[in-house]
């Protein structure tokens, strides 16, 4: 059976949607899957689960939705898509603190010809595919805030992680 971590966006951030890592765990639970784990409070578990990983985020969403009564968009990632997240991080050689290294995952395609939040800040943001990396060395909270500039000026979702995070999730992947 296959091995996921699971992402959920804009959970337990700021007192905002409350998602108790008890009760995902349950409902992770209920829909069969095994081995079980929350990591951190900010809507991070593993897990391993039949099916591929799109069908997976799309049960838990639902589960979400029916149990909290909003949208939580979820990434269901294997251990080689996490891996191959960390290792094609073109800012790597910048970061002395992994958590101050994010990178983000886009729930939707980047549009052709749409402003680059590389932009913002070109020594320290950088796009490849369907993530979004960013050095952030004096904080996130003092970094320019991508997350808003994607949701305006693409239309698109992130979720982030630091790369500590991602790191401990690739290593808990059952």
């Amino acid at each position: 059976m296959p091995g996921y971590a699971l992402l959920l966006r804009g959970v337990n951030v700021g007192g905002n949607r409350k998602v108790p890592m008890a009760e995902l765990r349950e409902l992770l639970d209920g829909l069969g899957y095994t081995q079980v784990k929350t990591l951190l409070q900010s809507g991070n578990a593993v897990f391993e689960a039949d099916g591929p990983a799109a069908a997976v985020a799309e049960a838990v969403e639902a589960a979400l939705a029916e149990r909290y009564g909003v949208e939580i968009r979820c990434l269901a990632l294997s251990r080689d898509e996490l891996q191959a997240a960390l290792d094609g991080n073109p800012l790597a050689d910048l970061a002395d603190n992994g958590s101050r290294m994010v990178v983000g995952w886009l729930f939707g395609p980047a549009p052709t010809g749409a402003p680059s939040p590389e932009e913002l800040d070109p020594e320290r943001i950088a796009v490849r595919g369907g993530l979004v990396y960013q050095w952030c060395p004096d904080g996130i909270s003092n970094s320019p805030d991508v997350a808003a500039f994607l949701r305006r000026e693409w239309k698109v979702a992130v979720t982030a992680r630091n790369r500590n995070t991602v790191e401990k999730l690739v290593a808990a992947i059952p």
